[in-house]
């Protein structure tokens, strides 16, 4: 289903930063400036039966905070309405400042000893994430400001 829509469906504008100008080079958000270097990166979480509460509630309690302790930004989440993704789908984006960054970013959380204990505690009874998708994303020169 999620491949069949275009990226920008699922992304709602009031989720992103407020565009000073319509070069995309100069528009900036308080906590990270945007640049041509900035990537957005679509995740896409499939969960086991039954174990998407649990990754819904370590990311509220937990992994959204890490996510910016490690520089990147949380733009927004979704779960999806229908089946086959219904009730077990986490989809969600994240900006970096660069590429290179996004590799650093992840490295560090990976490694984070608090990031280690959230996963431990929150899989004690069993893993919560089947399969992840990774997908990296730049802005088109005729993307609309970002609001």
């Amino acid at each position: 289903m999620l491949q069949s829509l275009p990226v920008a469906a699922l992304l709602p504008t009031r989720a992103w930063p407020v565009s000073a100008a319509s070069d995309s080079s100069s528009r900036e958000d308080s906590a990270m400036p945007q640049s041509s270097t900035t990537v957005y990166e679509l995740r896409i979480y499939h969960t086991y039966e039954g174990k998407l509460d649990d990754l819904l509630r370590r990311f509220r309690d937990h992994t959204m905070q890490l996510f910016e302790k490690h520089g990147m930004k949380n733009i927004a989440y979704w779960t999806p309405t229908d089946d086959p993704l219904k009730g077990k789908t986490l989809v969600y984006i994240l900006a970096h400042p660069s590429r290179e960054a996004a590799t650093a970013n992840w490295q560090a959380f990976r490694d984070d000893p608090d990031w280690k204990s959230v996963q431990e505690k929150s899989e004690a009874n069993g893993k919560i994430v089947e399969k992840v998708d990774s997908t990296f994303l730049t802005l088109t020169e005729f993307s609309p400001p970002l609001r």
